[in-house]
């Protein structure tokens, strides 16, 4: 008897931990979302003077119409 008793007090215990997991997740709880794998991708450039990758909206255009990654290697590679 007293096993049965211990079965129902852990089924309870159990059925209570989910019930609280599942009502965290519906309020977005402490569980972190991942961002959308297709929501922030951007094109990656490569600096031709010091081969650094970079995202293209962060990168300097020089004359020559390459892209740079800072305007200490735009005017190194424009000269």
């Amino acid at each position: 008897m007293k096993y049965l008793l211990l079965l129902a007090v852990v089924l309870l215990v159990v059925w209570l931990w989910r019930g609280s997991r599942a009502q965290d997740r519906a309020e977005g709880g402490a569980r972190p979302r991942r961002p959308d794998p297709g929501a922030a991708q951007q094109d990656m450039i490569q600096c031709p003077v010091c081969s650094v990758h970079l995202p293209r909206s962060d990168a300097l255009p020089g004359p020559d119409g390459q892209l740079y990654c800072c305007a200490e290697h735009r005017a190194r590679g424009a000269g």
